[in-house]
């Protein structure tokens, strides 16, 4: 029987890996895309890719499918099935390919005795941001970071990361063009 349908989203032209958790030994695991054949492993032989992911894939003993270079027709259902030495199993993805990252833009502000800085970036998925400050060792998890007026030092740089699935982008700013 098919489980529920695992949606995943990749970004182009990053290497996506589908999230295959499977416990026990698989056999002669087979890769579709809309119900064509991408990739198989028959028994005692290398696996055999076929086109749009021959040249571009690499799948692995444990039944995960690797996409290098993903592009937007990559975009599709896919079902790994494969064989426990008891019965068949599926596991069914919808795999997503939105656009590739943009560079983040920081825009900072002073207020009081604080300078406030602010990461934006325009992006059809939910980015994960992080600061990083080139006098401090420890990284902020967060869009928005303010930084007492007194730690800012003439050389101090503060970048923004953002992060979707496996792929990261970043800007770095230098603090002293926020001060006023």
């Amino acid at each position: 029987a098919h489980v529920d349908c695992m949606y995943v989203v990749g970004i182009v032209g990053e290497n996506f890996t589908f999230p295959v958790q499977i416990d026990q030994k698989i056999v002669e695991p087979v890769w579709k895309k809309n119900k064509d054949i991408v990739a198989e492993w028959e028994e005692q032989n290398k696996p055999t890719y076929f086109d749009p992911l021959r040249n571009r894939s690499v799948l692995m003993e444990n039944g995960s499918l690797t996409i290098f270079n993903l592009e937007k027709d990559d975009a599709g259902t896919y079902m790994l099935q494969y064989w426990d030495s008891v019965k068949d199993h599926y596991l069914d993805f919808k795999l997503d390919v939105l656009d590739s990252l943009p560079e983040p833009n920081i825009s900072c502000s002073t207020s009081d005795d604080e300078l406030l800085l602010n990461c934006t970036a325009s992006f059809q998925g939910s980015l994960s941001y992080t600061w990083k400050l080139s006098n401090k060792p420890h990284s902020y998890q967060n869009q928005e970071l303010s930084i007492p007026l007194k730690h800012v030092g003439t050389t101090t740089k503060a970048t923004c990361i953002i992060k979707f699935s496996q792929t990261g982008r970043s800007s770095e700013i230098s603090l002293i063009q926020c001060l006023p």
